[in-house]
């Protein structure tokens, strides 16, 4: 636990469940007294090995020995659902030449690069890319995912609430794929190339 004032929007709800144990609640809306942490894999550890969630709950509770890669597995989850509902309202597109398309038109409010896309492959937008959010919280292979595919590198989601929540839950994602802070990954790029 840092102590730190964040909003609620970098850090994770936890409650405690009926029989003791610790839940994740990604969606801030599970009944009980909430134990905020800031979203990020190491801390969430080091809350569990020095037992703070027991102190702040004040109780006797049951950790699970994987709470950071079950928190990873909904954050990426759910970031795949806000990015298959942006698909579905025509608010998102993937690959180089749309996403090129809808930066040239304006109509991109943030993008999303694969994590494990090559470094000349991306650079190739960044003139295009002006003051937009980037991603870099989830694989190709699961970007792919939510359009059809095997796999697909660059995507782009039009302004909205879909894009404002998937920027949030893709930021506090990144916390715990790189093990730093919620908002590593999701940046504001300059409208500078380089």
């Amino acid at each position: 636990m840092t102590f730190a004032v964040l909003p609620k929007e970098r850090m994770v709800r936890f409650v405690v469940g009926p029989e003791g144990a610790v839940v994740a609640d990604i969606d801030g809306r599970l009944p009980g007294r909430g134990l905020w942490l800031t979203a990020s894999r190491d801390i969430v550890a080091r809350a569990t090995t020095r037992r703070l969630f027991a102190k702040a709950a004040r109780a006797t509770v049951t950790v699970p020995a994987d709470l950071p890669d079950r928190i990873e597995a909904q954050l990426a989850a759910r970031c795949l659902s806000w990015i298959g509902l942006a698909r579905r309202a025509g608010q998102a597109v993937a690959g180089f030449e749309k996403v090129r398309g809808w930066l040239a038109e304006g109509r991109a409010a943030l993008i999303i690069e694969a994590s494990d896309a090559a470094r000349h492959g991306v650079s190739k937008l960044d003139r295009w890319r002006g003051d937009g959010i980037v991603v870099r919280s989830l694989t190709a292979s699961e970007l792919g995912q939510a359009f059809g595919r095997d796999r697909a590198v660059h995507v782009a989601v039009a302004p909205g609430r879909l894009a404002r929540a998937l920027a949030t839950d893709a930021a506090r994602l990144a916390g715990f794929r790189d093990g730093g802070t919620a908002g590593g990954d999701a940046e504001r790029k300059s409208g500078e190339a380089g």
